[in-house]
């Protein structure tokens, strides 16, 4: 009996194969075969069939007659053989998926929503809600093998198997922009693009957030500043490092003075860029950090070492998340509302969705500045 799940494995169906002539195991090969046609000609599957695993689990059959199977169907060129990725569907041995899944929207991320900040899980909610209120689904996926230094093969993989009409991209990185790129793929970036990458996208003013925190710190008397930042080497992160040191430079204060410590995004890498910032002769009077988290482990290392916000150490934190109005002082940030980011992406999402082009490719967004209390004049100033 050749058993097999249908239509997302909520039904059972079971062929029986006939007393045959030719022995047992050549019967349940061309069987499962047959099966397996039946549903490419159904659409039971699009661009690629399951797993070999999930295949010999559900039709309830070895792999080795899987196998021989799946060799019969690839000689009668319903399907490729393609390494290291799987078996894919020939176009013409099953149909399109239908048109319904072009309203379709896909968030792709490095991490899981949980795991992210929780001011960016908050704009995505956001975003899910605008979008079911105009009968669109948004569909989030995640994995680092996206955001990868050669992404190409997995990006491929999932797009192919899950096809949408427009693919939002956060904290992509220039690798996974080019491969949007170069495949004409509809999307949008949440977050900044690289030079010389024609791709539309919403963003914070990264660079103007910087530029001012630099230009509040000096009002304040402040002469050498220092950023703590992630080398990530995303487009948002660079700009910020663009702008605070332009802020400096071309500042009035002939002896002002700005340098950026990079850290790699561990609580380990925090401390040991704090201890870094430190040992500085003389000490910079004022840090902009470019992340919550960040901020959060910088001022804990900073106290542990005998610091005090701000009588020692004036600190802003660029962005905002919603954790940071319970810490005392209460750091300076930059804030934005979750839906401000949610609607900067709508409109081109549903431009997008409907093939038409984005009329206006770049938006930037300048957040209102939260003085707090982690800033102050330096001691002796």
């Amino acid at each position: 009996m050749l058993c097999g799940s249908i239509s997302g494995y909520k039904r059972r169906r079971c062929i029986v194969v006939p007393a045959p002539n030719l022995p047992q195991r050549q019967s349940l090969v061309a069987q499962t075969a047959a099966f397996l046609k039946t549903q490419l000609a159904a659409g039971e599957w699009r661009d690629w069939l399951p797993s070999e695993r999930v295949l010999c689990e559900l039709l309830q059959v070895s792999r080795n007659t899987l196998r021989a199977a799946l060799g019969q169907l690839q000689a009668e060129g319903f399907i490729e053989s393609v390494h290291g990725s799987g078996n894919r569907i020939v176009a013409s041995a099953a149909p399109r998926p239908p048109a319904a899944r072009a309203g379709d929207v896909a968030l792709l991320t490095p991490e899981p929503v949980e795991r992210l900040r929780p001011m960016q899980s908050l704009w995505i909610d956001d975003m899910r809600a605008l979008l079911s209120e105009r009968g669109v689904r948004l569909r989030v996926f995640h994995g680092q093998q996206y955001f990868a230094a050669n992404p190409g093969p997995a990006l491929h993989k999932l797009v192919t198997r899950h096809p949408h009409g427009c693919w939002i991209l956060m904290l992509a990185q220039e690798a996974m922009q080019r491969w949007f790129v170069k495949h004409a793929i509809p999307c949008i970036v949440a977050g900044s693009t690289y030079p010389g990458l024609d791709l539309p996208f919403r963003d914070l003013d990264h660079r103007a957030m910087c530029r001012h925190a630099a230009g509040v710190l000096l009002g304040l008397g402040h002469r050498r500043l220092v950023m703590l930042t992630v080398k990530s080497g995303r487009a948002g992160d660079l700009a910020s490092e663009e702008g605070f040191l332009a802020g400096v430079r071309q500042s009035r204060r002939s002896d002002a003075e700005a340098l950026v410590v990079h850290h790699d995004a561990s609580v380990a890498g925090v401390a040991h860029a704090v201890r870094r910032i430190l040992k500085l002769q003389p000490a910079p009077t004022a840090w902009v950090v470019t992340n919550p988290h960040y901020y959060l482990a910088a001022a804990g290392w900073l106290a542990a070492a005998g610091g005090r916000i701000p009588h020692d150490v004036s600190m802003i934190s660029r962005d905002d998340d919603p954790f940071l109005a319970f810490l005392v002082p209460e750091p300076a940030r930059y804030c934005v509302g979750p839906h401000v980011m949610a609607k900067a992406l709508l409109r081109p999402v549903l431009d997008l969705l409907k093939g038409a082009g984005v009329t206006q490719r770049s938006g930037l967004i300048m957040p209102k500045f939260l003085r707090g209390g982690s800033i102050a004049p330096p001691r002796g100033g």
